[in-house]
């Protein structure tokens, strides 16, 4: 009987001391951990969105960049931390879904090391060619490759652009090589010096230089877009292609419900808010955050299965 009442005192003074401390929080700058370089499309998105988020809490919220191994670093680091709500994740589906599936290494679990808080939305991505390039579709693009004395080259700086290359030349039936970047930002400036001939851009990354006719867009990865008019979906020329990424905010595991609600809470107003979604939008970024934790949950593990078949189709496992 007493051993039941100390276990009900302590369980009792240790959802006291949770709620105490969820009430307070934050009481401090929070962290924001982007897996990628700055002025990545991640990147473009955790400071607009840690602007509004920061003005909700009443506190200053961080964006600190963390890249390297296509994320990975990053999202390590975040599962390492505090379960406090003070360090957060700007995680993508690279980096949660395709990291896992292409690599044998992953030093962090996707599913039971975070507390998902909020999808925040979607990055589309275009298939751009340096100017150089005597081609101004995908069909083009494709008969070139087959006819070409020497193979193209591709270039990626995240693992969902690299299966997303994968998968396009295996449906469309040509041989290139893939050229790695640090980030998106190298990997454009590498498109625009003719380094490689083709890139699925991250339209945060693209869009100005597309629009400065830096480099030629000839369909978007997935559902066509005002954001790029008269540009078709590559679907149209390869049926069924389509390729997206998601951004959405994590916690690390243990981080106490009441923060993760309340957190969840003010990203959906942030993310309501008519100028914030006016800024996403005007980096090519589709904002949704409108879910549950749970919601984002669920999404994080249908990917995590999608991308695992994906990539075992193609056989890309890396180690």
């Amino acid at each position: 009987m007493k051993e039941a009442l100390s276990r009900w005192l302590l369980m009792a003074l240790g959802f006291s001391f949770a709620c105490t401390a969820a009430a307070a929080y934050p009481d401090k700058p929070v962290t924001l951990v982007v897996p990628f370089a700055a002025g990545s499309a991640t990147d473009s998105v955790a400071r607009i969105v840690a602007d509004g988020l920061g003005k909700r809490l009443g506190q200053t919220v961080i964006v600190e960049s963390k890249p390297g191994a296509t994320g990975r670093i990053g999202t390590d680091y975040v599962t390492k931390a505090e379960p406090d709500g003070y360090t957060l994740l700007m995680a993508t589906s690279g980096t949660l879904a395709v990291n896992p599936a292409l690599y044998d290494d992953i030093p962090y679990d996707s599913v039971k090391g975070f507390a998902p808080i909020l999808l925040v939305g979607e990055v589309p991505f275009a298939l751009v060619v340096n100017n150089d390039q005597p081609v101004q579709s995908v069909r083009q693009l494709i008969d070139h490759a087959k006819s070409a004395s020497k193979d193209l080259f591709f270039a990626y700086a995240s693992p969902t652009a690299q299966v997303a290359s994968e998968i396009f030349i295996r449906d469309a039936g040509f041989n290139a090589i893939g050229v790695s970047y640090k980030s998106s930002p190298k990997a454009a400036l590498g498109l625009i010096s003719n380094e490689t001939q083709f890139y699925f851009i991250d339209f945060g990354t693209g869009l100005g230089h597309i629009k400065n006719q830096k480099i030629r867009a000839l369909a978007v990865a997935g559902t066509a877009t005002d954001l790029l008019p008269g540009v078709p979906a590559i679907g149209d020329t390869v049926p069924g292609f389509s390729i997206t990424s998601w951004n959405g905010i994590l916690a690390p595991a243990g981080t106490p419900e009441a923060i993760v609600s309340r957190l969840n809470q003010e990203l959906r107003a942030v993310l309501g808010d008519a100028d914030i979604r006016a800024k996403l939008g005007n980096i090519g970024f589709q904002v949704l955050g409108t879910g549950t934790p749970d919601d984002f949950s669920a999404l994080i593990k249908t990917d995590l299965k999608k991308w695992k078949d994906w990539v075992k189709e193609l056989d890309l496992k890396l180690s």
